[in-house]
């Protein structure tokens, strides 16, 4: 039987620390013997959980011996990790244990240094302050959630039943996976690779940027075919310093930029209209449909006709 330890920090989200409690206490295995031992851990005795007081039947000693270790969001991501905390996640790691956040459990788990050099995950609206407070932190904001083996990530509270879910099946196999999430009644099949529910006309602007103008003159032309060129030439700058502008103040090349706007427009209008997935390449600027499905599957991690089976 493996046994998992949920952390449960100051302020904690009830519904991120209870969605690890319910899957994995649901989980069977083929004989019907439980797959998980629970354990709520916590610093001190009692823990704010916002609308009621948390009493914890563990202390951090609990973490020890832990098979699984997860770190629900917290209502204040940017309070300081407690040094007690820090050292015992560390310890944890030492280990081999497994540790996983859900939602904005990513910055107290950022905190630790443990995600550095890492690929990881968070709530979208809360991606960017992730990136900005720990930049050696490879934050990906349109992802279900994040697989690096031993440390994982995932990003609102129904993705982090998505990463349960998926620990489930790493642990003991897919029959017995989706036994938890029928006893859970939600789908197996989203996998993390998916993106996020996320405002999909909302590409980053700098507010107040000079890029600002040609950015918003960008979405209003999703439809064209442009180039590097016709996008300098509109900014009227060589293609040299518009790239060198847009890395300054966005983190990324016009096309890499373009791209990315264009497959959140299509988010949307596959979630929104009964569009054909052919017409909506084409609306969002795919000179063909064989391209707008390979670019979208790259970028989400599934194709068009799954996102909107997911999402519509």
């Amino acid at each position: 039987m493996h046994t998992v330890a949920v952390l449960a920090l100051d302020q904690v989200i009830p519904f991120d620390l209870s969605t690890p409690i319910e899957v994995f206490t649901r989980t069977r295995l083929p004989d019907g013997r439980p797959g998980y031992r629970l354990r709520v851990c916590a610093e001190r005795p009692e823990i704010d959980a916002g609308a009621f007081t948390l009493r914890a039947p563990w202390g951090l000693d609990g973490l020890a011996g832990a098979d699984t270790i997860i770190v629900p969001g917290t209502a204040d991501p940017m309070a300081p990790l407690g040094t007690a905390v820090h050292d015992a996640l560390h310890a944890a790691a030492a280990n081999g244990t497994r540790i996983a956040s859900i939602c904005s459990g990513a910055f107290p788990l950022a905190a630790t240094g443990l995600l550095d050099g890492l690929r990881a995950t968070t709530h979208w609206i809360a991606a960017d302050a992730l990136a900005a407070a720990r930049p050696a932190v490879e934050v990906d904001p349109d992802v279900l959630y994040v697989d690096n083996g031993q440390i994982l990530t995932s990003a609102g509270a129904a993705a982090g039943l998505d990463l349960c879910l998926h620990m489930i099946r790493r642990d003991y196999g897919s029959a017995v996976a989706a036994d938890a999430a029928r006893l859970s009644v939600v789908p197996l099949e989203r996998e993390g690779g998916q993106a996020q529910f996320i405002v999909h006309d909302h590409t980053p602007t700098p507010k107040g940027s000079e890029l600002e103008p040609l950015l918003v003159w960008l979405r209003d032309n999703l439809g064209r075919e442009l180039t590097l060129a016709d996008i300098a030439a509109r900014a009227g700058v060589s293609p040299r310093t518009l790239i060198r502008r847009f890395r300054e103040q966005t983190g990324t090349t016009p096309l890499q930029w373009l791209h990315r706007a264009r497959i959140r427009r299509a988010q949307h209008l596959l979630e929104s209209t009964r569009h054909s997935v052919e017409r909506i390449g084409a609306q969002v600027g795919f000179g063909s449909p064989t391209a707008f499905r390979d670019r979208f599957r790259r970028t989400t991690g599934v194709s068009p006709q799954a996102y909107r089976r997911s999402f519509s």
